[in-house]
């Protein structure tokens, strides 16, 4: 990817900064219509929010209660896409809404009746009551005490730092250029308007221009830096606010069907669900006076989400029974002084700035397509290039696998899982187990070294693989291990393996909650 770089000489019809979902879409959008496109991220794909969200692809039952009818039914038309495309990482998830008191069960179940006919024949399946006996069935670890019974409805659930991957993997097949670690430090212009960037690759601190008839910035929360390097006196367009997620052993949600509690004291709703064998729970929204790639959860949310889930549940979570904690950070449109973040707009945002710099902001993962089609759209207005129909609505995703079997652990990588099993044959030492807590094989690592750009063992071990999402200290146990794998694949020395366990373990006990 950077001999590409370095051996064009034509400006690219779109650089892409950013490499999170909403970078990965623009870049599988552009490059599918025929546009030369080149993807930058400072850190690794994902890094940031799009490895952080609470795994639902859905429509978005808040949205509802909201009003925003629009978005509701922009999120269950692209849900129903993502399925098409990507079946072997998007899948059904039935969820129950209980009911304890005498009116939820008629009030909530008329909302998901709208919600199932906005779907229309996109929906996931058809909601219905179920009686205090199906729900038990269905969530064995349900409070009991005071139960009526509740609402069964559908929603799409997804691996997010996984669909990332295969965005990526798309765009790079249809000859896009996408390159993490590489850091824009500064944009360059002609005649006052922005005409490439000058970026650093982390790696070696070496830099390199690289100039585009349009710079889309596409970094989310970090939008505002980007758009300040362009014009320091740019105003703030983005009001980052943050939302954490609890980690538990498959035995508090042990069957598989999720939770969702339609109305919580920070005017959000909280899901409890199953994801690869674990329990995960979240999650909050708090305003935060500005974004970092490592975000921490405050003791307040934490307590929320137990006091909130052990509402819900037989035996009430404690802090002793987190395996992991993560936050994600939600670049949301601003409001007003008085707004608060659980109100603000997950609708998307382009902004041209008078230096001739796109910014697209907002939105959510379930309408990335939505998004990229929209800005490339307006990118080729500005960069006058020749208008090309978007063709992603029906673009199969790398991985692409029908059928996959759910149980199957090497299911989220779709076709390539049969590649996978063959490193595994070839080398029996690859099929063992990196952690009995854990599904994860060597075979994985080596995977991701090849074929998935991972550099460090926090690549492999946050997002090419999740085990630091679900185990945060089975994945301290992993790292020597996939130290040693990865300096293998990428030929590095015993002291970059030292370096990379240290920093790959001071990074997991933010993961994890004090004794």
């Amino acid at each position: 990817m950077l001999d590409r770089i370095s051996s064009r000489r034509e400006p690219w019809d779109l650089i892409v900064i950013g490499g999170g979902a909403t970078g990965a879409g623009v870049a599988v959008d552009a490059v599918s219509r025929g546009y030369a496109v080149l993807l930058i991220e400072q850190h690794d794909f994902g890094k940031g929010t799009s490895s952080r969200s609470t795994k639902l692809v859905h429509g978005g039952v808040r949205y509802l209660q909201q009003g925003n009818i629009h978005l509701v039914m922009e999120a269950l038309r692209e849900r129903g896409r993502l399925l098409e495309n990507a079946p072997h990482l998007v899948h059904d998830l039935s969820f129950v809404v209980p009911a304890y008191r005498w009116w939820e069960a008629p009030f909530y179940g008329i909302g998901l009746k709208l919600y199932d006919w906005l779907a229309g024949r996109d929906r996931f399946g058809a909601s219905k009551y179920l009686p205090r006996r199906e729900v038990i069935r269905r969530l064995p670890t349900i409070r009991t005490e005071g139960l009526r019974g509740g609402i069964l409805y559908h929603d799409g659930q997804f691996d997010d730092s996984r669909l990332l991957l295969n965005l990526l993997q798309t765009a790079a097949e249809h000859g896009a250029v996408v390159v993490n670690y590489a850091r824009v430090v500064r944009l360059t212009s002609t005649n006052g308007k922005t005409a490439g960037v000058v970026v650093r690759d982390e790696e070696t601190g070496s830099e390199f221009t690289a100039m585009a008839r349009v710079v889309v910035n596409a970094t989310g929360a970090f939008g505002d830096a980007i758009r300040q390097m362009a014009d320091p006196a740019a105003t703030t367009m983005i009001a980052p606010s943050q939302g954490t997620h609890l980690v538990f052993d498959r035995s508090f949600l042990p069957g598989d069907t999720a939770i969702m509690v339609p109305h919580t004291s920070d005017e959000r709703v909280l899901f409890a669900i199953p994801w690869h064998g674990h329990t995960l729970v979240g999650t909050t929204d708090v305003a935060i006076p500005a974004a970092n790639l490592e975000p921490r959860a405050t003791s307040s949310e934490i307590d929320f989400i137990l006091e909130t889930a052990g509402r819900y549940l037989a035996k009430r979570p404690t802090r002793a029974d987190v395996l992991s904690v993560f936050v994600g950070i939600r670049p949301l449109a601003k409001g007003d002084a008085n707004s608060i973040t659980a109100a603000l707009s997950r609708d998307h945002t382009i902004r041209v700035d008078g230096t001739g710099l796109l910014t697209i902001a907002g939105g959510k993962w379930t309408t990335y397509r939505n998004m990229a089609e929209d800005c490339v759209d307006q990118a080729a207005k500005l960069g006058q290039l020749v208008r090309r129909h978007c063709v992603t609505k029906s673009l199969h995703l790398h991985g692409f696998h029908e059928g996959a079997d759910s149980a199957d652990p090497l299911a989220t990588y779709g076709a390539d899982a049969a590649a996978i099993r063959s490193l595994q044959d070839a080398d029996p030492s690859l099929a063992t187990r990196l952690h009995p807590s854990l599904p994860y094989s060597g075979a994985e690592i080596v995977w991701a070294a090849r074929h998935e750009m991972a550099r460090t063992v926090e690549d492999a071990l946050s997002r090419r693989t999740r085990a630091l999402f679900l185990n945060a200290k089975a994945a301290r146990a992993m790292a020597p291990r996939v130290a040693e794998l990865l300096a293998n694949e990428l030929g590095r020395d015993a002291a970059w393996q030292a370096e990379q366990v240290k920093a790959f373990c001071e990074l997991a006990r933010r993961y994890e909650l004090a004794d």
